[in-house]
């Protein structure tokens, strides 16, 4: 029985090592031996495969105008100091240029216009694949300033009354103020549900928990007559977070809005029946 195990480990044994982990295992063997034993060397290839999978995805099958583009995924969430270097990436396929893109012009629309279109579809394209999209990266895609990018996120999110899905918002970073008013709106003047306006601006619910909080913390430090640096300090939050914030409220005052029956607006939560029905409508448009 030994010696008919050893003969199947002379024959077949060699063919495991003629892949690229096995080429790979085989050069740290040889050229790397300080790196440690093969129960060492085999999780050093095995994660260094991964990331070859990872950003360098198949891609026998993309389409003309699609490109691969490593990001941000969209579950890292970012903390003071945390560089790129300790932030995990995905790869996403994005289409650059659409099948339309040649037609629209053709039929005189402006670049500007399908400029601002593309990137609402890679924002999107991004988010489904579990990665989010900074200016930044837009930017270098389109060839335009990340400045430009904003205003057509911005000009977007108002013409669609949608939050686009990019590093910002997903991550609240960033002087993204247009979708903190957009969540707000939706939260306290159109008393939609937290579930609802979840789904609606691709936001976790911790996340849209914390809006309401901070806002009726802020709302009651406005109504209590506090300065902007006080109620910064009473809420424990940035001297711009809570500026960004007054903003908002003072856009409510001008429409008229009361403070105090803002801050006694009850947002709606919905039950386990009514999240598994609108699931089901959102899966269905």
């Amino acid at each position: 029985m030994k010696k008919n195990i050893d003969a199947n480990h002379a024959t077949f044994c060699p063919q495991a090592f003629k892949c690229f982990e096995g080429a790979l295992e085989a050069f740290f063997s040889h050229e790397c031996p300080q790196l440690g034993g093969t129960r060492t060397r085999q999780v050093l290839v095995k994660s260094i495969a991964d990331m070859v999978r990872q950003f360098y995805p198949q891609t026998s099958h993309m389409q003309p105008g699609q490109v691969t583009w490593p990001t941000v995924h969209r579950n890292e969430f970012s903390s003071y100091g945390k560089s790129i270097q300790n932030t995990r990436l995905t790869t996403v396929i994005l289409d650059l240029v659409s099948s339309q893109d040649a037609m629209e012009r053709a039929k005189g629309k402006k670049l500007r216009v399908i400029k601002k279109e593309a990137v609402a579809r890679m924002c999107k394209q991004a988010f489904d694949q579990e990665g989010c999209l900074t200016h930044a990266e837009l930017a270098i895609l389109l060839k335009i300033s990340p400045q430009s990018v904003g205003k057509y996120i911005k000009e977007w999110e108002l013409e669609n009354r949608e939050v686009l899905p990019r590093r910002g918002s997903i991550h609240d970073i960033g002087p993204t103020l247009t979708h903190k008013t957009m969540i707000i709106e939706k939260l306290f003047i159109e008393q939609k549900t937290v579930q609802q306006v979840s789904r609606e601006t691709k936001h976790s619910l911790p996340a849209i928990q914390r809006y309401i909080s901070t806002f009726k913390q802020i709302l009651l430090c406005k109504q209590k007559g506090m300065s902007t640096e006080e109620a910064a300090f009473s809420v424990g939050r940035t001297l711009r977070l809570v500026n960004e914030y007054e903003k908002i409220i003072e856009q409510y005052k001008e429409k008229n809005y009361v403070i105090a029956a803002l801050l006694k607006s009850e947002i709606g939560i919905e039950t386990r029946t009514q999240i598994t029905i609108n699931e089901g409508v959102d899966k269905k448009y």
